[in-house]
């Protein structure tokens, strides 16, 4: 069995039927029909794919009500997150950041991660200073509640670890959607024991990172879809679900020489350490 440890199946991408990406010219694309329950479709269709439980970190404020929402649905099977993504700040990260730390004080128990939290470079380089501070911020909620972080980190490794070495303690955490190189697996190591969420991209055509993947090691693994974004071979081109995980979990099985039952296992098992996940 399989954990998905990072999806957004509550993105209202699930609320309306999927529409080409990349229509060809001239082409008319009628607008998306709305899918009754598309959101709670997907997560059955995950469920029947062999995906045993499924992690949703937030994004965004307005992400936290259909987020709760959805997971209230499917008892026991989906855990969530708590965070706001570094190219979500509004015109008041405090204020937001505030009512990210009222929320995760006022559930106890109820989320098991803070994320997706971190720095985007590539989206939002001009807001560097700004990320910084809430990632900073963010990353002490996390350690004064004793939990683990997610990390987005995209064109941003160097600023993402000032930060994480200017605390008084380096919390336990996954760098999410990973697909740097070998040097920046040492960098990150040589800050803190993280593990490594491996992703669509592992199936890429001229992806490097399965080369990669036994230095990175399967103990330190874990698998994702970050669905509806990177969607894995053969579905290319389509929306991503947490369906797809298999693909994932068989690349990296092929890229380890590694029975497929041994990831399965393994990688479970690593999620369900890193963010003390009961044994399903």
């Amino acid at each position: 069995m399989l954990i998905d440890s990072h999806t957004h199946l509550y993105s209202t991408d699930f609320l309306t039927t999927e529409r080409p990406r990349h229509p060809k010219k001239g082409v008319v694309v009628p607008p998306p029909q709305p899918t009754p329950m598309g959101c709670e479709e997907a997560v059955q269709r995950a469920l029947d794919a062999g995906v045993e439980h499924l992690l949703f970190p937030s994004n965004a404020l307005d992400e936290i009500a259909p987020m709760k929402a959805l997971a209230a649905k499917f008892p026991g099977k989906i855990s969530m997150a708590m965070g706001l993504h570094p190219t979500e700040l509004t015109d008041d990260p405090a204020g937001a950041i505030d009512i990210i730390e009222r929320e995760i004080e006022e559930n106890p128990g109820l989320y098991c991660a803070v994320g997706e939290i971190g720095i985007d470079l590539y989206w939002e380089p001009e807001n560097r200073d700004r990320q910084m501070q809430a990632f900073d911020r963010q990353c002490r909620i996390a350690l004064k509640h004793n939990l683990p972080i997610i990390i987005h980190c995209r064109d941003g490794l160097d600023a993402t670890l000032e930060v994480l070495r200017g605390l008084d303690k380096v919390p336990a955490g996954v760098f999410h959607s990973f697909g740097g190189t070998l040097e920046d697996v040492e960098k990150i190591r040589a800050v803190g024991d993280f593990y490594f969420g491996i992703n669509g991209i592992v199936t890429f055509k001229n992806s490097t990172l399965p080369a990669q993947l036994p230095e990175i090691g399967l103990h330190r693994i874990l698998l994702e879809t970050d669905s509806p974004y990177l969607t894995p071979a053969p579905y290319r081109g389509r929306r991503n679900e947490s369906a797809y995980l298999p693909y994932i979990a068989q690349a990296v099985a092929d890229a380890l020489s590694t029975p497929l039952s041994i990831v399965a296992q393994t990688t479970s098992a690593n999620t369900r350490r890193l963010f003390r996940l009961p044994n399903l």
